[in-house]
């Protein structure tokens, strides 16, 4: 059974997506409230307990043997659009430094992971003009490995519009299945800031890059109205008056939208994110901002009330508003009910909208992971003692 590393694992959500086809050997993450939900649903399968730390804390005597797998979800806060702009050099995002200090180790004490897959924010592509981009596509291959990426938008998958940003790199010593590479960029998977921030590669990086040829998953059946709690017990709806309040707060096309779902013949479940804007007069004001396109705006933390989503179910002339149920938060990533949630409504938020949503992992591990270690060995779990065995030879 091939193994696996996760850094950053909040409450395991790469594990539950790589499922049972894998084995945890590390996963660590700083907050204790995430490795308490962690240790809750993945103990009880076995495996690796969580290493609640501080990654500069962990020790080269701490990190178990090679995985075939190692992810790491990096903060993604000074990434971040919305954020500050300290990209790597940030508190938050420059964690992905020490967090590669111990890739390095790893390197320098026997054979490299066959894939380390770093997920992140779109922002990362032109975050410091392109740089940081390119300090990581460096950092794989002075590693000695290969790397591409891919923009994943998780509303393939999930009716949560969601795009990420997902490098997978490979041990530069590992064949792959050509059906696995392709020459040039996928229009679904490397669109255009992707491809531009391609272009602004030095050769020696541009030398080191994967087009990945991913299959399309499955057309999505489900809608956000199909992921919708009937009597949610962790949130109540709004009186008539946070109603009305609601619909002053938005701006006359969001304004059509819901008199449009009202005529709609059928029950219209809309997702409203508040937002700030400037006036007509150029003042700032708080602005309710709908979509009724059967997707969830993107899960972000709650850092702010103005960043919970709230939804507003329109039935002919009838309208109800409250918030989104922290079940349907988990639902919206991909983790099945009976994954079990923090009892407060805020940790639970935080915890989902920090996440990796579940099955886009799930389809990484079956469209690339497992098929390029079955073809290297033709036997996933004999593929690392054949390199340990090849490298300790050549040492030798």
């Amino acid at each position: 059974m091939p193994t696996f590393f996760e850094f950053f694992a909040g409450g395991g959500m790469v594990r539950a997506g790589l499922g049972g086809r894998w084995s945890c050997a590390l996963a660590n993450d700083f907050d204790r409230k995430k490795a308490e939900t962690y240790r809750l649903n993945h103990l009880k399968d076995g495996g690796a307990d969580i290493l609640c730390d501080d990654i500069n804390n962990i020790t080269r005597e701490q990190l178990p043997n090679t995985p075939h797998l190692v992810w790491a979800s990096f903060p993604c806060q000074d990434l971040s659009l919305a954020g500050g702009g300290a990209g790597l050099r940030g508190d938050r995002s420059g964690t992905f430094w020490p967090f590669w200090q111990r890739m390095e180790w790893l390197s320098e004490r026997g054979p490299l992971p066959n894939f380390i897959v770093l997920e992140n924010v779109c922002g990362t592509l032109t975050s410091h003009d392109g740089r940081d981009f390119r300090s990581i596509v460096t950092a794989f291959s002075k590693l000695g490995m290969r790397v591409g990426a891919m923009v994943i938008d998780a509303e393939r998958f999930v009716p949560q519009s969601r795009p990420r940003l997902f490098f997978v790199g490979v041990s530069a010593t590992d064949s792959l299945p050509s059906r696995l590479v392709s020459d040039g960029p996928h229009d679904v998977w490397h669109p255009a800031p992707l491809k531009r921030a391609f272009m602004r590669l030095d050769p020696a990086e541009k030398e080191a890059w994967i087009w990945w040829n991913m299959p399309l998953p499955q057309k999505r059946s489900k809608r956000f109205a199909d992921l919708l709690e009937e009597d949610p017990s962790d949130v109540t709806w709004h009186s008539r008056e946070e109603t009305r309040k609601l619909l002053s707060m938005m701006a006359m096309p969001h304004k059509k939208k819901v008199e449009q779902a009202k005529r709609a013949g059928r029950v219209m479940v809309g997702a409203i994110y508040k937002r700030t804007r400037l006036s007509t007069d150029d003042e700032k004001v708080q602005r309710a901002e709908i979509r009724f396109d059967d997707v969830a705006g993107c899960l972000r933390t709650p850092a702010g009330g103005s960043s919970r989503q709230t939804l507003m179910i329109v039935d002919g002339t009838e309208v109800r508003s409250r918030l989104i149920s922290a079940r349907e938060t988990a639902r919206l990533m991909g983790l099945s009910d009976d994954y079990v949630l923090p009892e407060r409504y805020n940790e639970a938020y935080h915890l989902t909208g920090d996440g990796v949503v579940v099955p886009v992992v799930g389809h990484l591990s079956n469209s690339i992971f497992l098929p390029a270690l079955g073809k290297a060995t033709g036997a996933i779990s004999e593929l690392h003692p054949v390199q340990v065995r090849r490298r300790a030879s050549r040492k030798s």
